[in-house]
């Protein structure tokens, strides 16, 4: 008798009918094969490849419904155990109901209250989960240990690391992996850790969020899953959003326990390097070793999160970051990253001569108008000056009035260069201009465009066109 045959008998047995058809349903990260058999009632079937880990879903499950947690009951299972059949969530994961801001980064309220359902129910599972539960179902590993540590950190190693190419050491390495080790077991707490907790483990039912595959589950710290939901590779989360929903989280999770906010972000961001680490392994073995795409797909939004993290050094791991500063600056990382990087074009212009045109097609960007600032050009003496000589930078500062202009151009600025590299934007265009492109206008362009690339480390083409100065700021290359 086939597995399918088997679903089939488990159907007709619970309901006392055949299903009128049955679905294959798109195959996932594991090797569990899920099938939608429709009828009075349209219930998933789920054939598992391991008896343990099935054992350890169907136990979990039947303990978090207990709990009223929101998972799917598993209504019939096999004798053998190998496949089961579950109450049936519909077809909308988390992560397509998210696929608009998922694509811009400009995530909506309706987006924004999904994922704040989400989290807040996270900590009542990992809190009430635990609550009575016997972890020793658990498969592979009933708790978070060193050796499970070492276990995703070689995954790292092996499976990613080394297939880049990249050459490394691998005592010392070995060494920061013990280190890391030290810093995470110090967060062990009795809570359940889901472990595996992407978007697309959850389900969104009658606008609710319901969770599946937890049957990696083990006891372990609550950092765990926090750092694997916020941190998911293409959910593409900008830094705002995690900031939100994490202050979310805090609240659920003093219902709980005390909160010391300065100790769990700073552990938190341990979590969140070594979630990332894990997760490269993952997908160097899914797409380096077994070939498949979707996982290859998700390697540059890991390698971008990672690159993300090391702008804040990890001084706990000299050697480790060394090597991932390396990795994350490959040519393989870096070429097309390099292509969707933002350029930023900054110029000086004179009204009389026309505004200047943006070559780049994004539209123009920003144009200031500096011509309500005290004018130097007006006095003979400064007529032989730009903005760039300091005679006309001394006359405009102890004036003053273009210290409080910039100061609101450079905010607005600032402001929109931000949101473009969260969103990924490539061109943005500002300029400023006077009555003859000369002194107020060069000094606003020249000061802005040292500003953005100190302060954003992107690059910007400087171009102070009525006096045909061309300047490239590059962005400096991090260790």
């Amino acid at each position: 008798m086939t597995n399918i045959e088997q679903l089939k008998n488990l159907y007709a047995s619970l309901t006392g009918a055949q299903p009128t058809e049955v679905i294959d349903l798109p195959i996932s990260g594991s090797n569990r094969r899920y099938f939608r058999l429709v009828g009075e009632p349209t219930l998933i079937g789920a054939i598992g490849t391991n008896q343990m880990e099935n054992r350890a879903f169907i136990a979990m499950d039947e303990h978090f419904a207990s709990k009223g947690l929101p998972v799917p009951k598993v209504l019939a299972v096999s004798d053998d155990q190998m496949c089961y059949l579950q109450e049936d969530l519909g077809d909308l994961t988390l992560f397509n109901a998210i696929e608009k801001g998922r694509k811009t980064r400009v995530f909506g309220e309706e987006e924004k209250s999904l994922l704040k359902k989400t989290i807040r129910q996270l900590c009542d599972f990992q809190f009430m989960g635990a609550d009575g539960f016997d972890f020793k179902v658990c498969y592979p590993a009933s708790d978070f240990t060193r050796r499970s540590i070492y276990w995703d950190l070689n995954y790292f190693k092996y499976c990613f690391l080394k297939a880049t190419g990249l050459e490394y050491d691998e005592e010392k390495l070995e060494d920061d992996f013990a280190h890391m080790a030290d810093v995470l077991l110090r967060s062990s707490s009795a809570t359940f850790m889901y472990r595996d907790f992407p978007s697309r483990n959850v389900m969104i039912k009658d606008g609710q969020p319901w969770f599946i595959d937890f049957q990696g589950g083990r006891k372990g710290p609550f950092y765990y899953d926090v750092a694997s939901f916020l941190w998911q590779a293409k959910a593409n989360f900008p830094d705002s959003l995690r900031h939100e929903l994490l202050k979310e989280y805090l609240v659920a999770l003093r219902k709980y326990k005390p909160v010391n906010e300065n100790y769990f972000y700073s552990q938190l961001r341990h979590f969140v390097l070594f979630r990332t680490l894990q997760v490269l392994g993952a997908y160097g073995f899914r797409g380096y070793f077994e070939k498949k795409p979707h996982f290859m797909q998700s390697v540059p939004f890991a390698i971008n999160n990672l690159r993300k993290l090391l702008e804040t050094p990890y001084v706990e791991y000299p050697y480790l970051s060394k090597v991932l500063n390396e990795l994350v600056n490959l040519s393989q990382f870096t070429d097309g990253l390099q292509k969707r990087a933002l350029t930023v074009k900054v110029m000086s212009f004179a009204y009389k001569k026309g505004i200047p045109n943006d070559a780049s097609g994004n539209g123009g960007g920003y144009v200031f108008d500096c011509r309500a600032v005290n004018n130097p050009g007006k006095y003979e003496r400064y007529k032989p000056f730009i903005g760039l000589d300091a005679p006309v930078i001394k006359f405009l500062e102890d004036d003053g009035e273009i210290i409080v202009f910039l100061d609101h151009a450079q905010a607005l600025v600032d402001a929109t260069v931000k949101r473009y590299i969260e969103r990924g934007f490539t061109n943005l265009m500002v300029c400023f201009g006077c009555t003859g492109g000369q002194h107020r206008s060069v000094y606003c362009a020249q000061h802005l465009a040292e500003h953005l690339n100190k302060q954003f480390n992107v690059k910007v083409e400087l171009v102070h066109r009525e006096q045909n100065i061309e300047q490239t700021f590059n962005p400096v290359a991090k260790n």
